[in-house]
């Protein structure tokens, strides 16, 4: 086992934080976990009491994040790797998908994983190393009809988890995109936002498809906690990946998508290069 290390994560009550949270703990880390009650807060620390600290924080509420990162590198510890967990599927057909949904949708998969990564950047360059994981989706690569803000969402954080790799590089600041496919988790159950159906052009093609996601809940091909334990050996490795498939589900689809990508690409090529000056 590698040496223990001080894991932030975003959302620790239920999924892929929850099971991440629990299997560090289990190989001798410390966790510091996000929730959003004291319930909550409650549950998290009685897994392990010298091990498991809870904060209270909403990802959204972007003017708190640095305070609780201060007081954490102040009470715990100096944070070694951070993870980007919270998050939501916003399911719905774009044109009865308001704007709101969409920028509450970004607040939470975006805006609120770069505003944690912005409020302890600055400790882990100080400090010339640290990892961030940023856990996207097979929706970041691939998508399909009816999650159009959700695939946007993920496919914004695997571009920023990407650039990101390459800005800190030098520092010793490691950036893993970690994009699971369909997992045993909340994320088609309570999770989900639905947004009302209201025009019937739709109901062919998206009807069975948000029927198909439902029959399927809680069936999944992925176990949450092999998907932790993959997780966790890529914050112990030495030279851990800038993208991560999680799935047999995510890495089929993932490259049937790269052929079909490469091959328009060498359908059009003789337009791409009719531009060059």
């Amino acid at each position: 086992m590698s040496s223990s290390k001080i894991i932030f994560i975003t959302g620790v009550s239920s999924g892929f934080g929850r099971a991440l949270a629990q299997e560090a703990i289990n190989h001798g880390h410390r966790v510091v976990g996000t929730v959003r009650s004291a319930e909550a807060k409650a549950s998290f620390e009685a897994l392990a009491p010298a091990s498991a600290f809870a904060r209270l924080l909403d990802v959204t509420d972007f003017t708190a994040i640095d305070g609780v990162i201060a007081e954490v590198e102040a009470a715990v510890g100096p944070i070694d790797v951070l993870v980007n967990n919270a998050g939501y599927g916003h399911e719905g057909v774009m044109e009865e998908s308001s704007l709101d949904e969409m920028k509450r949708q970004f607040d939470v998969n975006v805006f609120g994983a770069v505003a944690m990564i912005k409020a302890l950047l600055p400790l882990m360059r100080q400090r010339r190393g640290g990892h961030i994981l940023n856990i996207t989706s097979m929706g970041g690569f691939i998508t399909l009809p009816g999650i159009a803000y959700y695939c946007g969402s993920k496919f914004a954080l695997e571009g920023i988890s990407e650039t990101l790799s390459q800005e800190l590089q030098p520092f010793g600041i490691a950036v893993t995109a970690v994009a699971p496919g369909s997992f045993r988790t909340d994320w088609a159950g309570r999770s989900m936002v639905r947004s009302p159906r209201a025009i019937a052009d739709y109901d062919p093609l998206f009807n069975p498809l948000r029927q198909a996601r439902e029959a399927k809940n809680g069936k999944q091909l992925g176990d949450p906690v092999k998907a932790a334990q993959a997780m966790l050996a890529v914050i112990e490795s030495d030279s851990p990946p800038t993208h991560l498939l999680l799935g047999s589900d995510a890495l089929g689809l993932v490259r049937n998508k790269l052929a079909v990508l490469s091959a328009e690409i060498d359908a059009w090529e003789h337009l791409t290069r009719s531009t060059d000056g």
